[in-house]
């Protein structure tokens, strides 16, 4: 079973409450960095008068996210055996004399950029800027400039009040989270998703001689996932499935 909470398109973030046990939600976790994502990986520079060396520009162009579209193919299992053709791999280009801030929107070529106003470097008077990028599709498990995003997750929590409780503003206040508030005298939960079981509001009470407040990790899972715009949130999920089932075939071919 599995309920979304909350969802952000716009700042491509996902929320949702499963009953998966944590072995399989820490496999699926793992297996986004399986994904295949496509970024810059090799980098010609022609001119190049910044401040900044060929080395430091090239892990600033690897780490611009690059939308990833699914008719690209791994080099690897691509019919030019790794040599990179139009079918595994595509060339940017940048081209611009200074002064001024060149932006990932200065990469020309067939690839789309997902945020065009990523700074790359500054160029003063009469520097110049010529370079030639080579993106491809990549693991994370290989380089993290492959990832497609942030995959994480925790126990729900399970927050109980004694009912007998007093008015307690320390105990809503330790909150980090600001989920426990006051109401009619006592003491409520206001979004229990939102807990991180920090049990700030627990070392609180017991400084005013209570113990009234418990915390405890519920069966349930809330699994967060925020995509850097390769491919949308929801697609990390079920892709990151896909690997990890395909990951699974191999080992039962291996152990036939």
């Amino acid at each position: 079973m599995i309920k979304i909470i909350s969802e952000d398109k716009e700042k491509g973030k996902i929320s949702f409450i499963t009953d998966m046990s944590e072995s399989l939600a820490n496999a699926i976790r793992r297996s986004a960095l399986e994904i295949p994502i496509l970024a810059i990986d090799e980098v010609e520079f022609f001119k190049n008068d910044s401040a900044l060396y060929d080395e430091i520009l090239a892990h600033r162009l690897g780490l611009i996210p690059l939308v990833t579209e699914k008719t690209f193919t791994e080099q690897d299992k691509c019919s030019c055996k790794g040599k990179g053709c139009s079918k595994c791999a595509v060339d940017l280009k940048i081209k611009v004399q200074g002064p001024c801030s060149v932006y990932s929107s200065n990469l020309k070529g067939k690839a789309e950029i997902v945020y065009d106003k990523i700074p790359i470097v500054s160029l003063n008077e009469d520097q110049e800027l010529e370079l030639v990028a080579r993106a491809r599709l990549g693991k994370g498990v290989e380089h993290i400039k492959f990832s497609p995003g942030l995959v994480y997750y925790r126990n729900v929590a399970k927050i109980s009040v004694d009912v007998e409780c007093d008015d307690c503003k320390k105990c809503s206040e330790a909150c980090p989270q600001k989920i426990l508030k006051i109401e009619k005298g006592k003491l409520g939960i206001e979004d229990v998703y939102k807990c991180d079981l920090c049990e700030g509001c627990i070392d609180a009470c017991k400084q005013q001689g209570k113990n009234a407040i418990k915390v405890e990790k519920a069966d349930e899972l809330i699994f967060f996932i925020e995509s850097w715009g390769q491919i949308k949130p929801g697609e990390i999920f079920i892709r990151s499935i896909e690997q990890m089932q395909d990951n699974l075939k191999e080992v039962g071919k291996e152990i036939k």
